[in-house]
């Protein structure tokens, strides 16, 4: 057994299996993207054993422990050997955490080390992960944030960038939302606050290992997307990048719109927008209703969409000095392969 630190550990996992021996509950919240669960207590039985740890003794508490963990010993090193059925090593390697790297990570790695298994031991556990996490968003990241109003198809320009070579981070698809209070209708379940910085940190820390000092492409997000908030400190760095805005015909972006969530279901659709009624104003939010419930989307849409575009105008023109930060791309119509092609064109001819 070899005790490493976060950097060597996390260089490692790119070809051998991470296991979590935490709880069920303790990795469902979150985890090491990536890593396996193999709970060396249930939920319940981690209760227990903590609760005799602090009540009677750290001997009673093993004792216990010991009684959970010897029927599955077995079990434990099957389930590790499917995990590394692919390893081409004559010895089987594999990366192995609890929570602060103590008993519990010890004790998997002892049995696994004493079956055959080359084991690495991750010092300071799941916390050193998280401390190495939040340390992510304050470097320095050449960000180029990609601008523009409500139905501009930034999200697909912004996957084309990627399928051209270019370096992007979709934020809303690790968030799993959309953005807006429109963007959970797909009913995707949201990570949580936790799992998505670790799942953003680790994207950022491959693409920047990969291409030290490379420009990333983002969205323009607001700090919130569903109940996700981006970590300060990247925020604040989004706002004082440069931007580039795509500028499409207001017609083009709402006919882009109603095909995008014209078909969800009105019941859903009217939810939405009473979520934003405060904002939106009550006879915006009637109107915008009525035309809905009249089954006509666009006319709907249209009255959002102007709310959307003069919320986004306004923090757009709210960050500093962003009259030298913005960079205006005028395109046509709404269509990603096309934009992003201009796009990339536009900001090589302009260096």
């Amino acid at each position: 057994m070899r005790t490493i630190g976060i950097e060597e550990f996390l260089e490692l996992a790119k070809v051998h299996p991470v296991i979590d021996v935490r709880s069920p509950g303790e990795y469902g919240h979150a985890h090491i993207p990536g890593a396996h669960n193999i709970a060396l207590f249930s939920d319940e039985e981690r209760k227990v054993v903590g609760t005799t740890y602090k009540q009677q003794s750290r001997e009673m508490a093993i004792k216990i422990g010991l009684d959970h963990y010897g029927p599955k010993m077995r079990q434990i090193v099957e389930t590790v050997e499917e995990l590394t059925v692919t390893d081409k090593n004559a010895r089987k390697t594999v990366l192995v955490h609890c929570w602060r790297g103590g008993m519990r990570s010890r004790a998997i790695a002892w049995l696994l080390d004493l079956y055959g298994f080359s084991v690495y031991l991750l010092q300071g556990g799941y916390k050193a992960y998280r401390n190495w996490t939040l340390a992510q968003f304050g470097k320095s990241y050449t960000l180029h944030v990609l601008g523009g109003y409500t139905g501009s198809g930034k999200t697909h320009v912004l996957h084309q960038l990627g399928k051209k070579g270019h370096t992007v981070v979709d934020l809303e698809g690790i968030a799993r939302h959309r953005g807006s209070a429109f963007g959970g209708l797909d009913r995707l379940v949201q990570p949580s606050q936790e799992m998505f910085e670790n799942l953003l940190a680790l994207r950022l820390h491959h693409i920047t290992a990969a291409i030290p000092g490379a420009p990333i492409w983002i969205e323009d997000e607001s700090r919130r997307i569903g109940h996700i908030n981006l970590p300060e400190k990247f925020w604040n760095r989004m706002r004082a990048s440069t931007v580039i805005f795509l500028d499409i015909p207001f017609e083009e972006r709402l006919v882009f719109t109603v095909k995008e969530y014209g078909a969800y279901p009105k019941e859903d659709l009217v939810n939405s927008i009473i979520r934003i009624q405060k904002r939106l104003g009550g006879l915006n939010t009637k109107t915008a209703i009525n035309h809905l419930l009249e089954n006509d989307i666009k006319e709907c849409f249209r009255v959002l969409l102007r709310y959307y575009d003069k919320y986004y105008a306004g923090g757009l023109h709210d960050r500093q000095d962003i009259e030298t930060r913005l960079h205006t791309i005028a395109c046509t119509t709404v269509d990603a392969v096309a934009n992003a092609v201009h796009l990339a064109a536009q900001l090589q001819d302009n260096g």
